[in-house]
């Protein structure tokens, strides 16, 4: 065998080595246990739940992706399912709610005037508070709902309450106006002391970068938004719809933040959660995150993101 052709056949069986070189991933799912589940088993499973709370990163292009076609799967569903069950003793769902931290309960209106084609959709972008990665981020999951006439729930308190209890502690709530109070839970709100939140907002405080030297009137600020979003979210429940709620992770991380106040708003209401990560390796999900969700989207902690 000559020199050339020794060369020729090295070279080509670098290619077939490279060629056979696993592509890079962008995520995986995992399960409870912390097992790789396969995106239509999770889709099933979730699919019998009362309700389904998604947490994310806010600014991963990953997670929004994957909510949007989850939030189509889960529609199809919940649509299979209502024509099985059709003219049958044990009613299916109405239908499909999309509830959503980013809109806050006064952009109620805004939305549903939208929605029922009363404003164009310029003024829609013009009078709702958008967050500011709404455009790339929570526009695709709107329009899914604008366009599958799914109810679009602004299940947040206004920023405007939180930020009062915030600095005047839960409290403050009982002066408001009755007109306000239709913004929020029923008062007095059955606010639990959330253990993690009130070290993590000590330590924000001892560092100076909280604005409130109250850690306590700060956690009271964040259950306000928990229990204003599961007090909306049982509402739909209620009425029989089964809801999906994108919210950020730390709201439904370890069965706390909205689910303790969807335990009392909605006892019986069957959910279940998925938590986002970041790994450098995504081959197996990391231990420390064990008991935070019922399902896990893990993404390559290269990943670009939106902001």
């Amino acid at each position: 065998m000559n020199k050339k052709l020794i060369t020729t056949l090295a070279c080509l069986m670098l290619a077939l080595c490279g060629w056979a070189q696993a592509a890079p991933e962008a995520y995986r799912l995992y399960g409870k246990d912390g097992q790789p589940v396969a995106y239509a088993d999770m889709v099933k499973d979730l699919a019998q739940q009362d309700a389904v709370f998604v947490g994310e990163m806010h600014n991963c292009p990953i997670c929004h992706w994957l909510e949007r076609r989850l939030l189509q799967s889960l529609h199809q569903a919940c649509a299979a399912e209502g024509s099985a069950k059709k003219g049958k003793k044990d009613a299916a769902p109405k239908g499909l709610a999309v509830g959503m931290e980013m809109f806050e309960a006064d952009d109620q209106l805004v939305i549903d005037e939208y929605f029922a084609q009363q404003i164009t959709a310029d003024r829609f972008e013009s009078e709702a508070r958008f967050w500011p990665n709404y455009s790339t981020d929570y526009e695709p999951l709107v329009d899914f709902a604008y366009e599958h006439r799914l109810p679009l729930v602004a299940t947040n308190v206004p920023r405007r309450y939180a930020n009062s209890v915030k600095n005047h502690g839960i409290a403050f709530l009982d002066s408001l106006s009755d007109e306000a109070k239709r913004y929020l839970p029923p008062l007095p709100i059955p606010y639990q002391a959330n253990e993690q939140a009130t070290e993590a907002f000590g330590l924000m405080a001892a560092m100076g970068k909280g604005k409130s030297s109250n850690p306590e009137w700060l956690s009271q600020s964040q259950a306000l938004k928990d229990a204003t979003m599961a007090w909306n979210t049982a509402q739909w429940l209620k009425k029989g719809y089964q809801m999906v709620h994108f919210n950020g992770n730390y709201h439904t991380a370890a069965g706390e933040g909205i689910l303790t106040y969807l335990r009392h708003y909605a006892p019986k209401a069957r959910y279940k959660t998925i938590y986002s990560v970041r790994q450098e390796d995504i081959t197996a999900l990391e231990e420390d995150y064990l008991g935070q969700a019922d399902y896990y989207i893990c993404v390559a902690e290269d990943m670009s993101t939106s902001y």
